[in-house]
């Protein structure tokens, strides 16, 4: 008889002898589904997947991004990030126990079929995020139970969004975000009960309203909706979502009344409705949100009192500037223990600010600028020494600057122009070692700038003017070696300039004005190749005018005026190209300089009475010669013509012999000064081969060095009148560059109209291209991310110029990094201007000149496909490239990115890798891996990582999909300014 021991191990191996012959069936029948969709439908160029070989029994659970159960059955397949190709493969669905199925960051493209899609029913998890795809995204059938995570995230799907998307009763993360759904957000998606994310966030929607049904999803922890098109009020069903911690309705059109029901929110830790049209008062039950550490609600329409229930709650940033708040700031704010940020500016906030506001938070960003304020500083704003950023302009403060400021060694950024203080500063406020700018202009601060002044060696904007400030400047001012921008007047400084002051290579802007400045003026100006502008009037300067001024090669404002200046006028002055410049009132003497001997100029040589001029009737006339010197001058020049003209004939004949200039008939127009020894039959004799340093769509470009030694660059247009679109690029840079003045507009020089030629001259730019040079070899010079900043910066002051400061305005209309010059400094000119267009005439206008593509592709903004205008807020998304191409390095086209991914894509899709949940800090989303798109060419040394990481939120915005959430372009120079100025670690 057989024992029951027996007959227990005769079942056990039968049983395990059935699992391996199932086990193995499963395998094979996995291994071979797997291999069969990989080399049938994607292409892998990096190997990545070349693993995928049935070479043992444990294939293929062993394979890269492959996972299996106990059973060796497959249940995941993660080939996320790993540079795959080739259209959506549901095949991989065949393996039947596969419940996870990401494929996120690749280039899979075309559209996806709801029924292919349909193999897919049994997965919990599919993230196809990061793709190409397109079309309208596919319905899922009923079978879909189990469907937990649903992640379409940055692909190019289009259209409605299916009602089959509110019918996955699983459902708890619906990720749509960064598409081009173009309906609106269904009702339907309220059924979804079991949702915890939900992120539709940056889709071109139809404006419509919120879900009024939105409070049905009880469990939702984390609601993303900026850039939605959300129009309507806030629905009132919102308090529903008890478990919620991110609300986050920014950057839509929201109107209306916040809700009451938002104080139900009791698990919310970050409440962002910025850049709405919210009204009314700020509703007093958001003091229920004890969990509450970020609220910001700026720039709507708010109104009344700040509720004293808010400033009970454990806020890490409030921020509620750009309304129009009033009233007094609840003293109950200063108890916050955990207050890092309070932004309150452009309100009517009125009274004094709480006392102790700061001693019981580590408050690191205070802003309340353009508001009523008034009464002293809270002497307790820096009590923990962690304020950075204290802006206060525009207020009615008032009284002395807190003494404990002195000791805020983690002060950075100060602006407190606009108000009432006075008294002196405090001593150790003048060397505080972190500050890089410091704005005290028009209040009542009165004492010396003393020697201590070193110590904040990085200053890069001290701006005092419009106070009492006295006494000599300090030697030690030199020290400050990053220093932009200098500017005292209006004050009563006295005494000589230290001569050491020209040794401030970084200084751009220098203004002394109105004060007491004797003696003579520093030569030695070699150091100065930064400065544009230079204002000494309203002093008492003496002695001659340094001739080095006219070597300053970028100086395009000078004002001397009404100072005690003598002797000649130097005539190195002649070769400037001022934009302004102003002698008047001084002591000069002698003969004008030829190159300033223009009745345009005669205002500014006024007040001189010992100057001359043969020409202008306000100055005296120079004394005459005697008369053999007149004849023999007359003489020299009467052979010289006579022998010079058979010359000049043959030589332009031979000229159009050449086919270089085919007319003798043609017509100069000149804008600028273009200096000595200018001879335009010099300018046409050398557009030559060897001369040409490059080709476009609209002509050639040549680089010409005048007699003076000056260096021009030539642009002849391609087959004059005989082409009316080569016409309209010359009429456009004519009448746009014409009259621009601006140090980051390039100058157009002269201009030449022949027969069958049109030629421009503008002032030649030593460096080429941004384009040329940022993604050249090497970096071009470019490694140094300060020098990228201040190109950022320039290239955005020049086109801010165009569209608030024209009139009317100008768009540039194919703003790219190949248009920005760089000289050999590196400083930015906006140049190319063949499709700029005035506003003015826009409307209405036809023709084909308007039918020509406006822009380049990488950078025209999405809204020209549809609309083919062109506005301001085009330029400032070509901008937002520009500022991609600076951080990444990469053209807006790169190889390396997928057949319809851009640069700008592959960016936002950096910046929103990581989720949008709030740090446990109360931080708002992060940007993602920094280090996996910044430029490798760019030294590490010379950038902090916060520094790219704002520049890339400015790009963001500047790229947002619709334009009317775009900033201008004068708020662009803003924010990029407001950045920490990098510096060398």
């Amino acid at each position: 008889m057989v024992s029951w021991k027996h007959k227990f191990l005769s079942i056990s191996f039968l049983l395990f002898f059935l699992s391996c012959l199932y086990r193995v069936d499963s395998t094979s029948r996995d291994s071979d589904v797997l291999i069969r969709v990989k080399n049938a439908a994607i292409s892998d160029p990096n190997g990545r997947l070349k693993n995928w070989v049935p070479s043992s029994a444990d294939a293929p659970c062993n394979w890269t991004g492959v996972a299996c159960n106990s059973n060796h059955s497959v249940i995941s397949i993660d080939i996320g990030s790993m540079g795959l190709s080739g259209p959506f493969p549901s095949g991989f669905c065949l393996a039947r126990t596969l419940q996870n199925l990401t494929i996120s960051d690749n280039c899979f493209s075309g559209t996806i079929s709801s029924e292919s899609l349909s193999l897919c029913s049994q997965l919990h998890h599919l993230n196809i995020s990061s793709n190409e795809f397109v079309g309208k995204m596919p319905d899922f059938s009923p079978d879909f139970l189990n469907l937990r995570i649903l992640d379409f995230t940055a692909n190019n799907f289009s259209g409605d969004i299916p009602e089959s998307f509110g019918r996955l009763p699983a459902l708890q993360v619906l990720k749509l975000y960064g598409n081009f759904l173009d309906g609106v957000i269904p009702e339907f998606l309220c059924n979804l009960t079991e949702l915890t994310n939900f992120e539709l966030a940056y889709n071109p929607f139809k404006p419509g309203r919120l879900p009024l049904a939105i409070g049905n999803l009880k469990k939702l922890e984390n609601l993303w909706l900026p850039f939605a098109n959300l129009v309507g009020e806030i629905p009132v069903s919102i308090g529903g979502l008890v478990s919620l911690k991110n609300l986050d309705l920014s950057s839509n059109s929201l109107s209306g009344n916040i809700p009451d029901t938002i104080g139900q929110l009791r698990s919310v830790v970050q409440i962002e409705l910025y850049e709405n049209q919210l009204s009314g008062q700020l509703p007093e039950t958001l003091g229920n949100l004890t969990s509450l550490l970020k609220f910001d609600a700026s720039q709507n329409n708010l109104t009344g009192p700040l509720p004293d229930q808010l400033a009970k709650l454990p806020l890490l940033s409030l921020n509620l500037n750009d309304n129009r708040l009033q009233g007094k700031v609840p003293a109950i704010l200063a108890a916050n223990p955990n207050l890092l940020q309070l932004k309150l500016f452009n309100n009517s906030f009125s009274g004094e600010l709480p006392e102790e506001l700061g001693l019981n938070s580590d408050l690191n960003d205070f802003d309340v600028s353009t508001n009523k304020f008034s009464g002293p500083l809270p002497p307790t704003l820096c009590h923990r020494k962690n304020l950075r950023r204290l802006i206060t302009f525009n207020n009615r403060f008032s009284g002395n600057l807190p003494e404990s400021l002195g000791d805020c060694t983690s002060l950075a950024y100060v602006r407190i122009f606009d108000n009432c203080f006075s008294d002196t500063l405090p001593a150790p406020f003048w060397s505080l070692p972190e500050l890089y700018f410091l704005e005290l202009a028009n209040n009542r601060f009165e004492g010396v700038i003393p020697s201590t002044i070193s110590g904040a060696s990085r200053l890069t904007a001290l701006l005092l003017s419009d106070n009492k400030f006295y006494g000599e400047l300090p030697p030690q001012i030199c020290s400050l070696l990053q220093l932009v921008d200098l500017d005292l007047r209006k004050n009563h400084f006295s005494g000589e300039l230290p001569p050491c002051v020209t040794a401030l290579s970084n200084l751009q802007k220098l203004e002394l004005q109105e004060n007491v400045f004797s003696g003579k003026f520093p030569s030695n100006l070699s150091s100065w190749r930064s400065l544009t502008e230079l204002n000494l009037s309203n002093n008492q300067f003496s002695g001659e005018i340094p001739s080095e001024l006219g070597d300053l090669p970028v100086l395009t404002y000078l004002d001397l005026s009404d100072n005690s200046f003598s002797g000649e006028i130097p005539s190195e002055l002649s070769k400037m190209k001022l934009n302004k410049f102003n002698f008047s009132n001084n002591e000069l003497k002698g003969r004008v300089p030829a190159g300033l001997n223009r009745q345009f100029y005669v205002n500014s040589l006024l007040g001189n009475p010992n100057l001359c001029s043969p020409d202008l009737e306000q100055l005296h006339p120079c004394r005459k010669t005697r008369a053999v010197s007149i004849y023999l001058v007359a003489t020299l020049s009467t052979l010289t013509l006579l022998l010079v003209a058979p010359l000049f004939w043959f030589y332009k004949s031979k000229l159009c012999s050449n086919g270089t200039i085919s007319k003798r008939s043609y017509q100069i127009t000149k804008f600028q000064r273009v200096g000595f020894g200018f001879n335009e039959e010099d300018i046409f004799s050398s557009l030559t081969d060897e001369n040409l340093i490059g080709t476009g769509g609209s002509g050639r470009v040549y680089r010409v060095k005048l007699k003076s030694g000056q260096m021009v660059a030539v642009k002849k247009l391609w087959g004059g009148y005989r082409i009316p679109e080569t016409e309209a690029v010359f009429r456009s840079e004519v009448e746009t560059l014409g009259s621009a003045r601006h140090r980051n507009i390039v100058k157009l020089l002269f201009s030449c109209i022949g027969e069958d030629f049109m030629v421009l001259v503008y002032e030649y730019m030593a460096n080429g291209s941004l384009g040329d040079v940022l993604h050249g070899d090497g970096g071009g010079g470019l490694g140094d991310w300060r020098r990228r900043s201040m190109i950022a910066v320039g290239a955005a002051q020049g086109l801010a110029y165009l569209h608030h400061y024209c009139v009317p305005a100008i768009v540039h209309r194919d703003v790219k990094s190949n248009n920005i010059l760089l000289d050999e400094e590196f400083r930015p000119r906006v140049a190319d201007f063949g499709l700029a267009k005035a506003l003015r005439r826009e409307v209405g206008e036809s023709g084909g000149f308007m039918s020509r593509v406006a822009g380049s592709y990488g950078y025209i903004a999405p809204e020209y496909g549809y609309t083919l205008k062109v506005t301001e807020k085009s330029d400032v998304y070509s901008f937002g490239v520009v500022l991609m191409e600076l951080v990444t390095g990469k053209r807006p086209n790169d190889p390396s990115f997928c057949e319809n991914k851009g640069l700008v894509k592959w960016v936002a899709e950096a910046a929103l890798s990581v989720s949008p949940q709030p740090e446990s800090d109360g931080s708002s989303r992060d940007l993602g891996q920094l280090a996996q798109i910044i430029d490798p060419k760019i030294n590490p040394s010379t950038y902090d990582v916060e520094e790219i990481r704002n520049v890339v939120e400015i790009a963001l915005l500047c790229t947002a999909t619709f334009p009317m959430n775009r900033p201008s372009m004068r708020k662009v120079v803003e924010l990029l300014k407001d950045q920490p100025v990098p510096h060398q670690k």
